[in-house]
Order: C-alpha cells, then sequence, then structure tokens
C-alpha cells in the first residue's frame, strides 16, 4: 500500500479528488494517510477528518509568535510527516514555500500542482494572471501541470503531466476557474498513479 500526505492551506478539491480516486480504486493499493494544513479553517481538515483520516496543522504564526524561524518550522513539519512513513507528499494548494531542508527529507518524492502550462505565470493568481493575458490577446489558452519540487523554485519543477486549457471568447473568470479545477481533479491522479506506478 503506497501512502501519500497530502498538504493543503485551503478548501481541499483536489485533497477530495485524491480521496475518492483512493476509494473508488482509480488509485489502486494507495492511501491518504495523514492530511496536513497551515491554516486552522482550511476546509480541508474538515473534509480529512470526514473520512477519519489524521490531520496535522501547524501554523507559521504560531512558530513567529514563539521566535522561532521558517527554517525550524519546516524542520519540525518534515519530522511531522516523515513520522507517516509516506511514499509521496502531495501539495494540493499548499501556499509555503519550502526550504531545501524540508524537501531534503523527501527526496524526489514531493509534487506539486499548478494551475499553468510550463514556464506561463509561476506563483499565485496564476488563473487570473492567464485570462488577464487572453483579455491583452498575449494567449489563447492556458492549462495545468503537475510537476516534482526538487528544490526551493517556484513551480518550476520536472514536469510529470500537463494539459492544455484553452480560452474561449465567451468565457468569464469563474468559467475558466471551473474548467482548470476540473482539469486538476483529473490530471492529478494521473500524474500520482504516474509516479508511483499504479495500475
Amino acid at each position: 500500500m503506497k501512502r501519500l500526505a497530502v498538504m493543503a492551506s485551503g478548501n481541499g478539491t483536489n485533497l477530495q479528488a485524491i480521496i475518492d480516486a483512493t476509494e473508488s480504486g482509480t488509485l489502486p493499493d494507495c492511501q491518504v494517510v495523514v492530511v496536513v494544513s497551515n491554516r486552522k479553517h482550511a476546509y480541508a481538515l474538515e473534509r480529512a477528518q470526514k473520512y477519519g483520516i489524521p490531520t496535522i496543522c501547524r501554523t507559521l504564526k504560531s512558530y513567529e509568535k514563539a521566535g522561532k524561524s521558517r527554517h525550524e518550522y519546516d524542520i519540525d513539519l518534515a519530522d511531522a510527516i516523515a513520522a507517516y512513513s509516506v511514499d509521496l507528499v502531495v501539495l494540493a494548494g499548499w501556499m509555503h514555500l519550502f526550504c531545501q531542508d524540508f524537501l531534503d527529507r523527501f527526496s524526489d518524492n514531493i509534487v506539486n500542482i499548478h494551475p499553468a502550462l510550463p514556464g506561463m505565470f509561476p506563483g499565485t493568481h496564476a488563473i487570473e494572471r492567464a485570462y488577464a493575458a487572453y483579455g491583452e490577446e498575449k494567449i489563447h489558452e492556458t492549462g495545468v501541470m503537475v510537476h516534482f519540487v526538487p528544490d526551493e523554485g517556484v513551480d518550476s519543477g520536472p514536469i510529470i503531466c500537463q494539459r492544455a486549457v484553452p480560452i474561449l471568447p465567451n468565457d468569464t473568470l469563474t468559467d475558466l476557474e471551473e474548467k482548470i479545477h476540473s482539469v486538476e481533479h483529473v490530471l492529478y491522479i494521473e500524474a500520482i498513479a504516474k509516479v508511483l506506478n499504479l495500475g
């Protein structure tokens, strides 16, 4: 059984897609063994609790209040995740960049999803930025990519898989967001299966 740690800062729709895939057999012999968030009120934590999945919630603010560094935060979080003997760390809307010490703990076993194509719109608000670029006639499509996270670069690791998403003349920003998210939910499952050699 392959063991996943899923890290999410928000709503957790990709987490839900992963849980659904493990339960349906789309991700065979695979289990989410812990869900991690850096925000107390992340709905991802509630999703995990509904399925009896253990959760870890660590806020950076609590470390800062205690006079501890970002580096200490990352190392402690890596220790907490490593205790679950995970095969893959899955970043699913995780809004926090890791230091190299965290990344080295899970060498080549951290994956991330980003709502843009490689080299396009790294960092936050990628969908909004793509929509604005379309409005300026700079692009005609955007997309989704899943990549490894080997270093401290932002959305720049080796690509596991990607898929283009066309932007149509009548698309609103909400339309584009919905199209991107629906692709994410399928592509992330494909990427996890590929990385873990499942199926």
